[in-house]
């Protein structure tokens, strides 16, 4: 297995753990600010978890770019 196929391999499994579990993480960052105009400050500590897992999305996503690696979004 090359760098390249590790390096795909390991990100297609981040982002895969990111659709799994009991917070959910936002498709789009509309949905999160959907999320966070809703609850009215309610569930802020759910809302901070909603936030880091969108950011790990996006940051595997741009790796994913910059490697010129395909990923299924």
């Amino acid at each position: 297995m090359t760098k390249e196929q590790n390096v795909e391999l390991i990100i297609q499994k981040r982002l895969a753990k990111l659709d799994r579990g009991i917070v959910a993480t936002p498709a789009s960052m509309n949905d999160l600010r959907a999320f966070a105009s809703a609850n009215n400050g309610s569930m802020d500590m759910l809302l901070v978890h909603q936030a880091m897992r969108y950011g790990m999305k996006i940051a595997l996503q741009n790796i994913a770019d910059d490697l010129g690696i395909e990923i299924s979004k």
